[in-house]
């Protein structure tokens, strides 16, 4: 009797692994749709059109970019929130979207630590701290010090209100006590243009400020991030204000309930992706760099991240209704 008991509690442990076990082994049954949280032609989206058709060699089925801009890439998000987690809808985010929006947006229908799995991190990117030629200062200690007898206050341009260059100057403010004015512009291009036209004095700019540098438009003072062999002699900005440093970052991201073999799965490829030396010169032509991590690594890299921009969003008061 005891036997017969033991027999039918351990039925539906079986009954699960095994129901696991054959989704891993019939994945993926079809296409895959990458979910793009933006529309073609940015970042997100040259890395998507780099890395489908890899995927698509490794899984053997097609992987079918799905732009959903909107909504700072929330729309793309809650499309991801809301599928089947069987692997076959797959979400490319940038940090911003996982762990910024959390805390500038009052009412997402979602939360991104629960409701979505981590895959894989995928690339990081570099942001530089860029002054219009204009001001007689050429690092960042030299910035700050101009900028706290500024009168009236430097203005400083983002990509939009909340992005992740708006809260890496907020950080920056915080960390070093000086008074800068927010103007806040549609998108990066708009953006540069008012910095290197003397609109405004300061700015985070991204891997499209780089030729703009080059060419003497502007001048670059650090990297927010970590040194980078592609900006030689530019220092990173942690090096002169300790614990102002952001990385950004994308990664690969699934519905939450993802069946561990299909998770599994994933990961690997992912893996054998950005270890092909094709690829990831490809990745490096976009202005992008692979970056690889553990799952153990790339969770807590999302909860120290969400955390503190979560300081910066509450310290700065940024809100987005």
């Amino acid at each position: 009797m005891l036997n017969l008991l033991r027999t039918l509690c351990l039925l539906p442990c079986a009954l699960c692994l095994g129901i696991a076990a054959a989704s891993a082994q019939g994945y993926p049954s079809r296409p895959i749709r990458l979910l793009v949280p933006n529309p073609p032609g940015g970042a997100t989206d040259n890395l998507a059109r780099v890395i489908a058709p890899k995927l698509t060699e490794l899984l053997g089925q097609t992987v079918v970019v799905d732009n959903r801009p909107g909504a700072a890439g929330n729309l793309a998000a809650e499309t991801a929130v809301r599928a089947t987690p069987d692997g076959h809808t797959l979400f490319l985010a940038a940090d911003g979207q996982i762990v910024i929006s959390p805390h500038v947006y009052r009412k997402l229908p979602y939360d991104t630590l629960k409701d979505l799995t981590p895959v894989a991190s995928l690339v990081s990117t570099q942001m530089l701290l860029a002054v219009h030629p204009s001001l007689p200062v050429k690092n960042p200690k030299e910035f700050v010090d101009y900028a706290r007898r500024a009168k009236p206050p430097l203005t400083y341009a983002s990509i939009g209100n909340g992005s992740q260059h708006h809260l890496a100057m907020e950080l920056l403010k915080s960390r070093t006590g000086i008074n800068l004015v927010h103007v806040p512009y549609k998108g990066g291009g708009p953006a540069l243009v008012a910095l290197f036209g003397g609109e405004v004095s300061v700015m985070f700019g991204g891997s499209s400020a780089a030729p703009h540098v080059r060419a003497g438009r502007l001048r670059a003072l650090a990297l927010a991030g970590r040194r980078n062999a592609a900006y030689p002699g530019l220092p990173a900005l942690s090096e002169s204000f300790p614990g102002v440093e952001v990385n950004p970052w994308l990664g690969l991201f699934a519905p939450a309930g993802l069946p561990s073999p299909v998770l599994n799965r994933l990961r690997a490829e992912a893996g054998r992706m950005l270890a092909d030396p094709d690829t990831a010169a490809r990745i490096r032509k976009i202005a992008l760099d692979p970056f690889v991590t553990t799952p153990k690594e790339f969770s807590a890299l999302i909860r120290a991240d969400y955390a503190k921009f979560g300081e910066v969003v509450k310290s700065a008061g940024v809100k987005i209704d």
